[in-house]
């Protein structure tokens, strides 16, 4: 009878130790539940929304200048997908797919365009931001001291940049044309304009005879080894009225 009642007590204590074993487990169950659920919900509120990194203003550019530049992002789920959402890019230049845009602008101007990208996720994130590309006058020519009237001569300066990236050579001519559109020359000069030149001047002037002479400020460049050529003109609004002299 002692024997039976030992095997009643052992086998007791077994149901309570797999009992409380098994209330163990359940006791476990919803703290990983919950444990689960917070890693999740930490995922979602970590994953990074999609940004576009590029600034909004473009690294300016010239006319038939090779240009190349990679649109940045970040978030999302690669790869992404960009396009031109609005505007237009500068005649020359075309927008890849995958964000590069290259080419060789063919005109100088202003041109203001929107840009939208979006990954591959699912469901897809998209954003969109504008910029501004600038592409500047190749050769600018400017007025540094207008034409003007000294005495019997005209005279004056204008200054001239190069922000290519080659030399060019420059032929400088300045006229000063007459009502009879016989003109006379009042300024010139040849030579190679370095690369990154700003601003240098380039000063004109003759005596001439009594009358009215509209003034042209002619520069044309050339880059021979890429058939480019530059023209740049100035003009007086009116004539200019030298009333000393014959």
């Amino acid at each position: 009878m002692a024997k039976v009642m030992q095997r009643i007590v052992g086998v007791g204590t077994l149901l309570a130790c797999v009992a409380g074993t098994l209330g163990c487990r359940l006791g476990l169950a919803q703290p990983l539940e919950q444990a689960r659920a917070q890693t999740s919900a930490s995922q979602t509120q970590d994953e990074p929304e999609l940004l576009i990194q590029t600034e909004a203003q473009l690294p300016d550019t010239y006319p038939h200048a090779s240009y190349e530049l990679r649109f940045r992002a970040r978030g999302g789920v690669p790869p992404l997908h960009w396009r031109v959402e609005k505007g237009a890019l500068p005649p020359g230049l075309k927008l890849e797919e995958d964000g590069l845009l290259h080419g060789q602008p063919e005109r100088e101007g202003e041109f203001q365009f929107t840009v939208a990208t979006k990954d591959s996720g699912q469901p897809q994130l998209a954003v969109q931001k504008p910029f501004i590309l600038r592409v500047l006058s190749a050769m600018s020519l400017n007025w540094k001291t207008p034409a003007h009237v000294n005495g019997s001569r005209i005279e004056g300066s204008a200054e001239v940049s190069n922000t290519t990236g080659d030399d060019i050579d420059l032929t400088f001519i300045v006229l000063a044309v007459p009502a009879n559109g016989r003109a006379v020359a009042i300024g010139y000069q040849h030579f190679l304009l370095r690369r990154g030149t700003l601003a240098m001047e380039l000063p004109f002037g003759e005596t001439l005879p009594h009358g009215g002479y509209v003034v042209h400020v002619d520069a044309v460049g050339e880059v021979p080894a890429r058939h480019v050529i530059h023209r740049q003109r100035l003009e007086t609004p009116s004539a200019l009225q030298v009333t000393v002299g014959p």
